[in-house]
């Protein structure tokens, strides 16, 4: 859950960091959203499992960004 938070301020400071349209970081904390509620859906039964949504999390920015840079040029 402390990954999940991390990566809330990753996804929250996308427009300062990266020219990315509104719509996009919205998109991408509505995805957080989700994989917040999963994790708490799945903290008692799935520990291990919570460890690997902040990860999913992070390389999902990671992509959204890459391909928004490569292909809609953001700076």
């Amino acid at each position: 859950m402390v990954g999940l938070a991390s990566v809330f301020f990753l996804l929250a400071a996308t427009p300062t960091v990266v020219d990315a349209p509104w719509w996009v970081t919205v998109a991408m904390l509505l995805a957080w959203a989700v994989a917040l509620g999963q994790g708490c859906r799945w903290f008692v039964r799935r520990p291990r499992a919570v460890v690997v949504l902040p990860v999913l999390v992070a390389v999902g920015w990671f992509a959204v960004v890459l391909a928004g840079a490569r292909w809609l040029d953001w700076a």
